[in-house]
């Protein structure tokens, strides 16, 4: 568990299902994500499937404890981590996604020996790539038509361009000197 100023940043939990379905259920929130909406069935087994995935951070209200996104930090090759985000569109614009980032980056580069944290998001993202700039993350490469989560009627991928960002654990360190 992480804890900032405002946030718990913890393990998800099989009750979290209800808030987790508050955010996965809007079109805009799941809008760049891999998936579609999510069911209220299908939040009941994707919050049991994150609770054993420790790729998932529960971010949630210190006051009142409720969920109100996630972060996702996986391991990837070379002591390299790769960083993503999805908010509650009811607690987007507050900073609690640059909080907890910061938070779960510092604890990396801090506890896990991360020595590298990179991230990718889709050129249109504007708030997300804005976020990781905010973060001090470098824009590193627009790979076109990189990536594809879904297909159209025939079944052909539907590529879509990425952004991809990182930053060195040296650098990150030196920067909060």
């Amino acid at each position: 568990m992480i804890e900032t100023q405002r946030l718990i940043i913890r393990t998800f939990l099989p009750e979290d299902a209800d808030d987790l379905y508050e955010y996965l259920s809007e079109p805009q929130v799941v809008f760049y994500e891999p998936y579609e909406v999510f069911t209220r069935e299908e939040c009941e087994k994707e919050a049991l499937r994150r609770s054993t995935d420790s790729a998932f951070w529960a971010v949630c209200l210190k006051k009142d404890k409720k969920l109100i996104g996630n972060i996702y930090f996986s391991k990837q090759e070379f002591d390299t981590w790769e960083l993503g985000y999805v908010f509650n569109i009811a607690y987007q614009g507050n900073g609690y996604a640059g909080e907890s980032a910061i938070a779960v980056i510092d604890n990396a580069v801090k506890q896990l020996n991360a020595r590298r944290i990179v991230a990718m998001c889709n050129p249109q993202n504007e708030k997300s790539w804005k976020l990781l700039e905010r973060l001090r993350m470098r824009r590193e490469g627009y790979l076109k038509q990189n990536i594809y989560f879904k297909t159209d009627i025939n079944n052909n991928p539907i590529w879509l361009d990425t952004y991809e960002y990182g930053i060195l654990a040296c650098e990150w360190t030196a920067e909060k000197e």
